[in-house]
């Protein structure tokens, strides 16, 4: 990192300087069985594990060096007047979908009254139940039919997951749309920090995308193979024609990459990101889902006067790679040593969703022991961390980090 340039992030396995959680938060104790689809959760994490396994988590970073930040507290910290503060209350309940006058008025008076900066983020993480309303005098009829439905706010679980609203690159920053009204909410957090945080309000940061574009594109499938060259997947979570949106800003804004390869794969939940089934754990070595290989597509874009050129690599994915990276060859590592059975338990547990911290040195978690002794046979060293409430939320150590700051290779 040079001068003022707080995103510094040109690979997946450049040894990690600094790096954002989110540690679960009260958001969790609002899911409910009933409405766990709608929230995009398939189970109910149990919040005090879920709090002592992520905490183990960001200590183990902390124990190889990393500086590890929470988005709660830069959030927090981006409120930095009264004025900016009522402006992200309003835009806050703006994105709220409460259709009641009156109801919104008076969660908007008791957001105003907490003083404590933090604690208003908290307060807007966890969501707002009906029951925790104050008594709302001369209602509308909007506010008068009510549903069963028991929020005035939806609780954002999610969060613990930061790779999705936002995804570093280069300088830059894409800050995503989501592919789910719920989460997309949680980008405005970003928004803030970005623009209003002492760190960042001075530093420029390039956006590559922004929340009000019109087609979804989310961290978890934005991969940064080299200072050349990112990959991003085409998924349930993103568009191929965010992809082309990206690309363009990235060349206007001349962030140095050369070329996005585009992976398209199954569209469903339990391949909901590339990073689900696809990360980078050494400068030759990638774990890989095997379910995604025989229907995998991969499209190699660039720019050539401001054209972008869209060309299908036929080639196999070991062949695509070590071309693209300027290898003799590569390997790919797979989740459940290539068993069927052991791949799809081990996948659904995020066996190939890795945080790699420094060439060959990866975070995963302990559960996934076929998946890990082959990557330790490879040659990668493993920190293991507990899993069993974080796993819940479907995602793992990859998805859980934002970085914001790599050593370049």
């Amino acid at each position: 990192m040079s001068g003022n340039r707080p995103i510094h992030v040109f690979s997946e396995i450049g040894k990690l300087k600094k790096v954002m959680l989110h540690r679960p938060g009260k958001e969790l104790e609002n899911l409910m069985p009933d409405y766990l689809e709608r929230l995009l959760f398939d189970d109910i994490p149990f919040l005090e594990g879920a709090q002592k396994e992520h905490d183990e988590f960001a200590n183990a970073l902390r124990a190889e060096g990393v500086e590890v930040v929470y988005l709660e507290d830069l959030a927090a910290e981006s409120l930095t007047s009264p004025e900016i503060k009522e402006a992200f209350i309003d835009e806050y309940l703006e994105e709220a979908n409460i259709r009641g006058k009156q109801t919104k008025e008076a969660i908007r008076q008791m957001l105003l009254v907490i003083e404590d900066n933090r604690e208003l983020i908290d307060r807007t993480m966890a969501g707002i139940q009906k029951s925790e309303l104050p008594p709302i005098e001369n209602k509308g009829l909007t506010d008068l039919v009510e549903s069963e439905y028991p929020f005035a706010i939806d609780p954002m679980p999610n969060l613990y997951f930061t790779r999705d609203p936002f995804a570093t690159m280069g300088h830059g920053v894409s800050l995503n749309r989501m592919y789910s009204e719920t989460r997309n909410r949680e980008t405005l957090y970003a928004k803030y920090i970005f623009k209003y945080h002492p760190d960042y309000r001075d530093a420029d940061v390039p956006l590559v995308y922004t929340r009000d574009e019109t087609t979804r594109i989310e961290g978890g499938d934005e991969l940064v193979l080299s200072k050349d060259v990112l990959a991003v997947g085409i998924s349930q979570r993103t568009d191929a024609a965010s992809i082309e949106k990206l690309m363009h800003n990235i060349f206007d804004k001349n962030l140095g990459f050369k070329k996005v390869l585009a992976f398209e794969f199954a569209n469903n939940r339990k391949f909901m990101h590339l990073d689900t089934v696809f990360t980078m754990v050494d400068y030759d070595k990638f774990t890989i889902h095997p379910e995604i290989e025989g229907d995998l597509r991969v499209f190699s874009v660039t720019s050539e006067n401001g054209e972008l050129q869209i060309v299908e690599e036929n080639d196999s994915l070991e062949n695509i790679l070590a071309s693209n990276l300027g290898l003799d060859s590569v390997t790919l590592i797979r989740c459940g040593a290539g068993n069927i059975v052991a791949a799809g338990r081990e996948q659904w547990n995020d066996g190939s969703n890795t945080l790699t911290i420094a060439p060959g040195v990866a975070v995963v978690y302990e559960r996934n022991t076929i998946t890990n002794k082959k990557l330790e046979e490879y040659g990668i060293r493993l920190i293991k961390i507990r899993g069993s409430e974080l796993v819940r939320g479907r995602g793992g150590p990859r998805c859980m980090s934002m970085p914001l700051v790599r050593e370049d290779l």
